[in-house]
């Protein structure tokens, strides 16, 4: 039997049952080394050395501990600063917003609050601050309260801002200031709880600045710009002496001030300031060794605040200045509601006025031209309506201007010739038995430049049948006696066809009455103004005007008579003024003794009746 070499120890050897397992000596066994549990990280040295000022806050809102920094911040030890409310050292409490989200963040509700606040230090001097709440662990039942002093931040951004909202050249609140400033002073809460609910706006434009650029140059214009700049913060100053606030002066861009002036207490004080203003620019400025004068036109709203909105004020402001422009420059003007209203309607006209020709808005009434002799229908004059759907029926006084400025009055002219010439035609051929009578229709001097008058008229008369000397067309004094070059010749050549030419509101202008002979003119119509004199009566001594109305009247007819013209008396409205007119030889008359302009059946209805007297036309 072979023998096993044991090795054991001095009790024997192994027992049977271990023969098999390896021996391991004491000094082959590992020890496995002591695990100790790891160290806190040092916080408490970090919280005391950091740079950033900290505070422990229980959740109850009271600081457990501050560091130096937060200490240094505030101006107190950091011993005294435990036991303290933490949201009074740095005031969380002034606002119900960041006091509610503080208090969320303390009862772990919400995750964290960052806010600024501007803090006042123990020796006087602010300082702005952002301050932010996180919790801790949840285990140390407390929030971080650490606090960024940011007034050097602050401050870089304020002068940054300046720059932004101030112009250059005058240092005054630019346009982006100063409509910041209107916003806020039009919020509901800037005027309900203080003041008078009322606010006011001088908006200014300088007369004459642009010569003085464009000629001394930029720099000087610049110069001239700031002392403006001067004399209008001194007039605001001046003007806030005595009030709550100082009107605020902004420019607006180019050579446009405003004056904004919150809480005013009504018109009165926006005129004085605006007369203040007209005052102090039109005294000379010495620039760069150079007196120069300008003036200024200023447009001034005021008005309640509640209502109005920043847009609305800035477009009423400059409407009135450009009415103080077109008012003779040098002046303030108020704004006139009633006034900007007619604007507004002039400009809404302007801009349907075309399409509405084609959509069939307009129509033609038609007023009789009687004999002063017979009292008999010699013709009628035909006066366009603008039925429009907005405004209502129309007169031409509120459209014609409109349609002469734009060009449209050459084919609302032309609708107006054919249909005025077809329905004449039709009266013809309806009443075969009677004289036929002529039409009479307003021409203005933009057709005859604009368009060929003469084969317009000359086409119609064509179309419709209707003989030339059935028609006759009216144009003002001013056009017709100084016409020369083409509208002379076009004038020429209607005559030469047989169309009557009259001169409308004759006596209104300056008359050259050699050169009225040579004209080919048929008829005259008196202006209504010298009618009118005619209206008194002869039992009422106490009415009779200055003789000479009928003596000037008199003699104008006895000169149309001797170059060959009719003369027709418009704004004939009594028996008494028909009578004088017949007396001193007026061939017809117009107005509302015989009938106001009427539709087309109404005429149908005179044609044919022994006389058109004491109002048998009117509706």
């Amino acid at each position: 039997m072979r023998e096993r070499a044991v090795s054991g120890t001095s009790e024997g050897p192994a027992p049977a049952a271990d023969l098999d397992r390896p021996v391991v000596t004491e000094s082959e066994i590992e020890t496995p080394p002591r695990t100790e549990p790891p160290a806190r990280p040092p916080y408490r040295s970090v919280f005391t050395a950091a740079p950033l000022a900290m505070a422990v806050v229980d959740r109850e809102g009271m600081v457990v501990s501050a560091n130096d920094s937060l200490g240094a911040l505030l101006g107190s030890a950091p011993d005294e600063l435990a036991g303290a409310v933490a949201a009074d050292l740095v005031d969380l409490t002034s606002d119900a917003r960041t006091w509610h989200a503080y208090r969320e963040v303390l009862r772990g509700r919400q995750s964290r609050l960052r806010c600024t606040r501007r803090l006042k230090h123990p020796d006087g001097h602010s300082l702005w601050v952002q301050v932010t709440v996180a919790p801790l662990p949840a285990e140390d039942r407390a929030v971080l309260l650490s606090v960024a002093d940011i007034s050097s931040r602050r401050e870089l951004q304020a002068r940054l801002r300046h720059l932004q909202m101030h112009d250059p050249v005058t240092r005054l609140p630019n346009r982006t200031l100063f409509f910041e400033r209107l916003s806020a002073a039009l919020e509901a809460e800037s005027y309900e709880q203080s003041g008078t609910g009322r606010i006011g706006l001088c908006y200014l434009d300088l007369d004459g600045f642009k010569a003085i650029n464009d000629t001394l140059g930029h720099r000087v214009g610049d110069r001239l710009l700031a002392a403006v700049a001067e004399r209008l913060t001194r007039c605001a100053d001046e003007a806030g002496h005595s009030r709550p606030s100082t009107p605020l002066v902004a420019r607006l861009g180019g050579d446009e001030f405003a004056l904004l002036v919150e809480d005013s207490t009504g018109t009165e004080q926006l005129a004085e300031l605006a007369e203040s203003v007209l005052e102090a620019i039109q005294d000379p400025f010495d620039i760069s060794g150079q007196r120069l004068s300008v003036s200024a036109s200023i447009g001034v709203v005021e008005r309640h605040a509640a209502g109005t909105t920043p847009t609305a004020l800035m477009q009423a402001a400059d409407t009135t200045l450009y009415w103080a422009k077109a008012d003779g420059k040098s002046r303030w003007t108020l704004f006139d509601p009633e006034r900007n209203a007619h604007r507004m309607t002039r400009q809404a006209l302007a801009s349907t006025l075309r399409p509405a020709i084609d959509r069939g808005e307009f129509q033609l009434e038609y007023q009789p031209l009687v004999g002063m002799e017979d009292d008999r229908l010699h013709g009628v004059e035909a006066l366009i309506r603008w039925n429009h759907p907005q405004f209502g029926v129309l007169t031409p006084n509120r459209f014609i201007g409109l349609a002469e400025e734009d060009g449209s009055i050459v084919p609302l002219g032309r609708w107006v010739l054919r249909t005025a010439c077809g329905q004449a035609r039709r009266w013809q051929l309806d009443h075969p038995d009677e004289p036929p009578i002529f039409v009479s229709v307003n021409v203005a001097v933009r057709q005859v430049w604009d368009s060929d008058l003469v084969a317009d008229v000359a086409e119609t008369l064509a179309e419709t049948g209707l003989a030339p000397h059935l028609l006759q067309l009216e144009l003002t004094e001013s056009a017709v006696m100084g016409s020369a070059g083409r509208p002379l010749q076009a004038l020429t050549a209607l005559s030469d066809m047989g169309v009557r030419i009259a001169i409308d509101d004759f006596g209104t202008g300056y008359s050259n009455l050699a050169y009225l002979s040579r004209l080919p003119v048929s008829a005259l119509k008196l202006d209504g103004t010298f009618v009118r004199g005619f209206q008194y009566d002869d039992r009422d001594t106490s009415t009779r005007p200055n003789p000479a109305d009928e003596v000037v009247v008199e003699a104008m007819i006895q000169l149309a008579h001797r170059l060959g013209l009719t003369v027709t008396a418009e704004c004939v409205e009594t028996s008494a003024q028909a009578t004088r007119l017949r007396r001193i030889g007026c061939d017809t008359g117009q107005g509302w003794l015989y009938s106001r302009p009427v539709p087309p059946d109404r005429i149908s209805e005179l044609l044919g009746t022994p006389g058109v007297q004491a109002g048998v036309g009117n509706p």
